[in-house]
C-alpha cells in the first residue's frame, strides 16, 4: 500500500475498518449465523473469482467488475446483514487485480463490497424481504410481486453505496473534487445493478425452493454468458486501440520531428475534456481524435514533410490536404464517431482563416476545437532539435492571447484549469538525431508544424498569428 497516495491509504483503511465492524456481529457466539448457507455462498463466490488468478486460464476468463454481483445480492437477500457482508471478503481478497498496488486494491475491494452488501442486506431485511422469499415446502411460497419491492430497493442501495465509495476513492487517489469524481457513475451503473438484483432475487427464491441451492446455480449461467459477451467487447476494443497505435507509429516514423506529439495531444485533449465535464465515453473518443489528428500525414510525400527550409506554395497546398487525407483514412472506422470530424477540422480557426473549409465559430465541431488547442499547446512546449520547448505558463499565455480568433476561449480556459490542477509531464520529442538547423532558421508555422523550417520573420510566438510564414501542421 506504500505506492498509494496517503489520503487514499487512509480512506482504504477506514473502509476496511467499517467492513470489519459490519461483519463482527456474525462472528460473535450465539449470533445464530446460518453457517451452512454462508459457507456455500462464500465458497461459490470464491470459486467464481479464482479462475482469474489461474495461469492456465490466462486472460480468457471473462472476469470483470460486476460479473458475480447477482451472487452477492442473493447473499444479501438470503442472509442477515453481517453474514451477507462476510460472503464478499474471501473472493475479493483472492480475485484478479489488473493494476498495482495489488494488496491495496484487494483490501479496498473486499472492504468496499462488504460494506455495500451489508447496506443492501440491511435495507432488504428492514422491508421484510426475507419473509417475502418464502421457504421449503408448498405452504411457504414467495410473496410475489411484493418480494420485488425489497429486492429492487436493496439493489438501488447496493448501487448507491458502491458508486459513492468508487467516487470517493477516486477523489482521494486523484485529488479530484467529489462532484467530478462521482459524475456519471450512478447513471451508468444503476441499470445493470437493478438487473443483477432481479437475478439475485431469482437465485434466492430458487435457493429456498424444494429444489434447493443446486437450482440457484443455473441463474449464474446466463450471467456468465453475458459476462463473456462483455469480455469479447473489451477484446474488440483492445484491438481498436492496437490499430490506432499502429497508425500513430506509422505517422511518427514518417515525420520524425513530431514523434510522440500525437500521444501528447491525446493526453492534453483528455485534460480539456475532463475539465469540461464530458461523459467518459466521449472522453475516450476525444482521446482517439487527439492521437489520430495527424494521421493524414501518411498521404503527404515524405520529402515534403522532412524538407529543410521554407515550403513552396505548391508544397503548402499539399500539406494542407492532410486533414482531408486523415478523414478518408478513418472514414470507415465506426467506433471513432465524433473523432472523424475532429481529424478533418482541427486546423479550422474561429475567425474563419483556417483550413480545409474556413469554418467559423461554433460551426467548427467541438472535438476539433479541443484538439486545436491541445495540438498548439504541445507544439509550443515540446523540445525540438532546432529550438527548446516553451515553459507551460508561457504557452498558456500565448493560447489565451489568441483565444477568440484562432482558438475557442472555453477550451483554452479548460486547459489552463487542467494544467493548474494536474500539471504537465510532456516528454521531449524524439528527434535529437536530426542535424540542427543553421542559426536564423526556425519552424515555419511554429505551432504543431512538424519538421519543415523556414526563415524567421517578425511574428507572434510560434506562428500563432496570421502574420507568420505559417506552415500547415
Amino acid at each position: 500500500m506504500r505506492a498509494t497516495r496517503g489520503a487514499a491509504r487512509a480512506y482504504i483503511l477506514a473502509v476496511a475498518l467499517g467492513a470489519a465492524l459490519c461483519v463482527l456481529p456474525a462472528l460473535r457466539p450465539g449470533a445464530g449465523t446460518p453457517w451452512t448457507t454462508l459457507g456455500l455462498l462464500t465458497g461459490l463466490y470464491l470459486v467464481c473469482e479464482l479462475p482469474g488468478r489461474c495461469p492456465f486460464f490466462g486472460s480468457s476468463v471473462p472476469i470483470s467488475a460486476g460479473s458475480f454481483f447477482p451472487l452477492l445480492l442473493a447473499a444479501a437477500f438470503l442472509l442477515p446483514p453481517p453474514a451477507a457482508a462476510l460472503v464478499a471478503i474471501p473472493g475479493s481478497l483472492v480475485g484478479r487485480v489488473e493494476k498495482p498496488p495489488a494488496a491495496a486494491r484487494r483490501i479496498w475491494r473486499a472492504g468496499q463490497l462488504a460494506v455495500t452488501v451489508w447496506a443492501a442486506s440491511s435495507v432488504h431485511t428492514l422491508l421484510g424481504g426475507p419473509a417475502a422469499l418464502g421457504g421449503p415446502g408448498p405452504d411457504r411460497l414467495p410473496d410475489l410481486p411484493y418480494a420485488l419491492l425489497p429486492a429492487c430497493t436493496a439493489a438501488l442501495v447496493f448501487s448507491l453505496v458502491l458508486t459513492a465509495l468508487d467516487g470517493s476513492i477516486l477523489a482521494a487517489a486523484e485529488q479530484l473534487p467529489l462532484r467530478r469524481a462521482w459524475s456519471g457513475l450512478l447513471p451508468r451503473s444503476l441499470g445493470p445493478h437493478l438487473v443483477h438484483g432481479l437475478a439475485g432475487l431469482m437465485m434466492a427464491i430458487l435457493w429456498h425452493s424444494s429444489y434447493g441451492p443446486l437450482a440457484a446455480l443455473f441463474v449464474l449461467l446466463p450471467m456468465y454468458i453475458s459476462c463473456w459477451v462483455f469480455a469479447q467487447y473489451h477484446r474488440e476494443h483492445a484491438a481498436h486501440r492496437a490499430t490506432i497505435r499502429a497508425l500513430v507509429q506509422a505517422v511518427d516514423i514518417k515525420d520524425t520531428y513530431t514523434r510522440g506529439h500525437s500521444e501528447r495531444v491525446g493526453r492534453a485533449s483528455v485534460l480539456i475534456a475532463q475539465e469540461l465535464g464530458m461523459a467518459q465515453e466521449r472522453i475516450e473518443v476525444l482521446r482517439f481524435a487527439g492521437i489520430l489528428h495527424d494521421v493524414g500525414k501518411l498521404g503527404v510525400p515524405t520529402r515534403v514533410l522532412r524538407k529543410d527550409g521554407p515550403l513552396t506554395p505548391e508544397e503548402r497546398r499539399v500539406i494542407e490536404l492532410h486533414p482531408e487525407y486523415g478523414h478518408e483514412i478513418v472514414r470507415g472506422i465506426g467506433f471513432l464517431g465524433e473523432a472523424r470530424a475532429a481529424i478533418l477540422h482541427h486546423h479550422e480557426r474561429l475567425d474563419g482563416s483556417g483550413y480545409p473549409y474556413g469554418l467559423t465559430g461554433r460551426r467548427i465541431p467541438e472535438f476539433a476545437r479541443v484538439v486545436a488547442v491541445a495540438d498548439a499547446f504541445d507544439a509550443m512546449t515540446s523540445t525540438r532539435s532546432y529550438r527548446p520547448g516553451r515553459p507551460v505558463p508561457v504557452a498558456v499565455e500565448e493560447l489565451k492571447r489568441c483565444a477568440g480568433t484562432q482558438f475557442d476561449p472555453q477550451m483554452v480556459r479548460a486547459l489552463a484549469r487542467g494544467l493548474e490542477r494536474h500539471g504537465w509531464s510532456g516528454a521531449a520529442t524524439a528527434d535529437e538525431e536530426r542535424v540542427p538547423v543553421p542559426r536564423g532558421q526556425d519552424e515555419a508555422g511554429g505551432v504543431g508544424a512538424g519538421s519543415v523550417r523556414g526563415p524567421v520573420r517578425p511574428r507572434p510566438a510560434d506562428g500563432l498569428g496570421r502574420g507568420a510564414p505559417d506552415r500547415p501542421r
